[in-house]
């Protein structure tokens, strides 16, 4: 199964569930935007509508997509508009693409919990979209964080 994710800068978010047990394989890229095949610098010069994204590869016999969105949840702020952290642009906004109907009620769901459970003072602004045409990062930013600790 395919679970796709935007929380910020799609390093740490990659890292985040390439950690999870169940989760085959992980990968960075770029969806939601309007513009063929776009590279980085594209992406981060806000005209491309673009998301940074991680999509997971999962096991749903080892972890389901209720885990994962609890995942992704807890590793940003889902109430910040267009920015986490230092970073800031649509690029970073939070976002969760569904793959399936069923990935889309859960996601939905979710949200609404987290929200009613009063967790966070100001409104949850994360977006959940369906799935467009994911656009693989270059080679570079795979397992970026990864890359860093080892070198």
């Amino acid at each position: 199964m395919k679970a796709t994710f935007g929380g910020g800068c799609f390093w740490g978010v990659e890292a985040a569930f390439r950690k999870v047990k169940g989760v085959i394989s992980t990968s960075v890229g770029y969806m939601g935007g309007h513009f063929e095949n776009p590279c980085h610098l594209d992406v981060v010069s806000r005209v491309t509508g673009h998301a940074e994204v991680a999509q997971v590869e999962y096991d749903p016999t080892v972890v389901s997509y209720e885990e994962l969105l609890n995942v992704f949840w807890n590793i940003h702020d889902p109430t910040s508009l267009n920015r986490q952290g230092p970073d800031r642009g649509e690029q970073y906004r939070s976002v969760i693409f569904y793959h399936n109907p069923e990935q889309q009620a859960a996601a939905r769901l979710s949200k609404q919990s987290l929200q009613a459970s009063r967790k966070y003072e100001k409104d949850i602004v994360t977006q959940i979209e369906p799935a467009s045409t994911y656009w693989l990062a270059a080679q570079e930013h795979q397992q970026y964080l990864c890359k860093q600790v080892n070198s």
